[in-house]
């Protein structure tokens, strides 16, 4: 389950789905938030699936009061919040179409770790790559529900992508040209 944001175009490329239904989102409806409350309903819908809420940290803060609802019902949802810090998506439309000039995109955040824990989940920090398949396998490996903070690379944008009001022709694969492109020395600036 996805709400809105480069977190669910990452999950709509990335993630392997087996059957029909297998991946519920907003789609374009733009419902950040969505994916928490989703979950719980794709939970009931089906009790012995393993259910996981890829989430956005700026959607998640919109209703992350249902971990509430999630702890009641003994619900053994596992939800990933990819955090970026930003609103990402609004992020890198402004950086893209409008000349970098970032507004209202910056997230203030609570300490998601201590929020699930405060509710009742279970809460892993990931800060690096190398423990991905560790916090998974340990969410996996947990009964009940489960919250992942993944702090990920805070200007990582998402490509392909359809510019406003753009035909499917113009897709959007790099922000830069091949010649714009530079490499940055090891340990230099990015």
């Amino acid at each position: 389950v996805t709400g809105v944001g480069q977190h669910q175009m990452w999950a709509a490329q990335y993630f392997w789905i087996d059957k029909p239904g297998g991946f519920i989102t907003s789609g374009g409806l733009g419902t950040m938030g969505f994916e928490v409350p989703a979950a719980i309903g794709a939970q009931f819908a089906d009790p012995t699936a393993t259910v996981w809420a890829i989430c956005g940290d700026g959607g998640f803060q919109m209703t992350s009061q249902e971990l509430a609802t999630v702890v009641e019902q003994e619900l053994p949802i596992k939800y990933a919040i990819i955090n970026n810090g930003y609103l990402g998506m609004v992020r890198q439309w402004q950086e893209l179409f409008y000349k970098n000039n970032l507004s209202a995109v910056r997230m203030y955040q609570p300490d998601f770790v201590k929020l699930a824990e405060a509710y009742g989940l279970r809460g892993i920090r990931v800060t690096d790559k190398a423990q991905v398949q560790a916090s998974i396998d340990q969410a996996l490996g947990h009964p009940g529900p489960v919250l992942i903070d993944f702090q990920v690379e805070e200007y990582e944008n998402t490509f392909p992508m359809v510019p406003p009001g753009a035909a499917l022709q113009q897709t959007v694969d790099s922000p830069y040209r091949p010649e714009d492109v530079r490499i940055p020395a090891a340990g230099g600036a990015r």
